[in-house]
């Protein structure tokens, strides 16, 4: 298990050499205009609430920071070093051809991503460069850094580097040439194909993968809090990973339930018991990688406002039909042209639905949720399908197994899980079989 503790960060905030004074009035002014108490440790008032836990982290950062000098230069300490690498502004400039406009492969709040090649490597990288008046602040910035520093799996993006030279802030992460599942699922240009039944169902279990590292590898877990397809970055063999960890926390520890925080992330992806109550948990998580998968099995983004205004929250769209599995065909996204088999699509809305349970704590472990993924789309050729098994399973059948285990006691979930292992294996060797006929 992966020991991440919060005290590992704070001590490694400190090797962050601080921001000008000038830096803190802009980041206070920005939070003024953001509806957010600027934080001033030490100076409590009987009329302010108590800190969050984001606000108290927030605090303990510009505590470790020292005030001799504006350079954002990182320093790793010898104990706790930083493993990614440092760069100049210069030398990121002359990577990405002086941030030109064909170097330009994608832009949002925080700012532009470039392509550009390392000299002394050849190695092809992306190069975000945040923008200093934009959404994703120097906090942000620092746990992206200390997160992809300490945390590493195959489905979660590398981080080469970073640069923080002065007031300009960049991160370079290794090129994932499939661009996001946002470009591939939703923005698909005209002409293309569409993403095949089996490759999303893939591109899910990947993305459920790095999840499970993150809650259940990482101690105390890290609780991700910004899953959307245009997180999900891709590779050219459609293998997906992770990305931007700037809103990432760390989940709660000893006998705490959650975690409070400020409502961060993306409108129609945040679970609504975070949205209303600020309390953060792993299965905040869950719930985002529900409207992910459903995403996926539609083809419709989160949010559309281009459709009349019951359709544009797919959630709320889709609900009604999580009931009538006689509907489910209608969630189907109309670009595969029923080029899928009807049970995995059953079997995938199912597992949609119970991670959009509106109570959390019926909301099945990312764990338990890869595993019922592994046996629609892991190492199964486009060919052989375990929804071609001739066992026959109602979609709540399949994965009874899952609820069970999330509300038994330990040893009766370890006893489901495999129950459902074993399920998978003989229903995937009675598929290949079925194939050889």
């Amino acid at each position: 298990m992966h020991v991440l503790k919060k005290s590992d960060l704070i001590e490694n905030m400190k090797c962050f050499s601080c921001f000008s004074s000038k830096e803190k009035t802009r980041s206070r002014r920005h939070a003024s205009r953001r509806g957010i108490s600027p934080n001033v440790p030490n100076s409590p008032s009987s009329n302010e609430p108590p800190l969050t836990d984001d606000q108290q982290t927030e605090g303990k950062m510009q505590n470790a920071a020292s005030p001799k000098s504006n350079e954002a230069a990182i320093k790793a300490s010898p104990d706790k070093s930083i493993a990614a690498q440092t760069f100049t502004f210069r030398e990121l400039a002359a990577v990405t051809n002086n941030f030109r406009q064909e170097s330009l492969i994608g832009e949002g709040g925080f700012g532009r991503v470039y392509k550009g090649k390392l000299a002394k490597t050849a190695q092809v990288v992306a190069v975000k460069q945040l923008d200093r008046n934009g959404l994703q602040g120097n906090r942000e910035f620092l746990v992206e850094v200390l997160m992809l520093s300490l945390l590493h799996h195959p489905n979660l993006v590398n981080l080469v580097g970073y640069c923080a030279d002065g007031d300009q802030r960049l991160l370079v992460y290794e090129y994932m040439s499939g661009g996001s599942l946002e470009d591939q699922l939703l923005d698909l240009p005209r002409g293309k194909a569409p993403l095949p039944w089996f490759t999303r169902m893939k591109i899910a279990l990947d993305a459920a993968k790095g999840l499970e590292y993150l809650h259940d590898k990482a101690n105390p877990p890290v609780i991700y809090r910004d899953l959307k397809s245009s997180n999900i970055l891709l590779d050219q063999d459609f293998n997906a990973k992770l990305s931007d960890f700037g809103l990432a926390k760390l989940g709660p520890e000893g006998d705490k339930s959650h975690v409070s925080s400020r409502v961060m992330g993306t409108y129609g992806y945040c679970a609504p018991e975070y949205q209303r109550t600020g309390k953060l948990t792993t299965k905040s998580d869950v719930y985002s990688f529900g409207v992910v998968l459903l995403e996926l099995i539609t083809g419709r983004r989160a949010i559309d406002t281009r459709r009349r205004n019951k359709d544009q929250n797919l959630v709320s769209w889709a609900f009604p039909n999580f009931k009538n599995p006689q509907r489910f065909r209608e969630l189907a996204d109309p670009l595969l042209k029923g080029d899928y088999s009807e049970k995995g699509l059953n079997q995938a809305i199912a597992v949609a639905a119970m991670c959009l349970n509106v109570d959390a704590s019926a909301r099945p472990l990312i764990s338990d949720v890869v595993t019922a993924l592994t046996f629609l789309g892991d190492e199964i050729d486009d060919t052989i399908e375990l929804v071609d098994s001739p066992i026959k399973l109602s979609p709540s059948q399949a994965f009874c197994y899952i609820n069970k285990a999330n509300k038994a006691s330990a040893s009766d979930r370890e006893r489901a899980v495999a129950e459902a292992k074993e399920w998978g294996t003989s229903a995937r060797t009675s598929a290949m079989s079925k194939s050889m006929r």
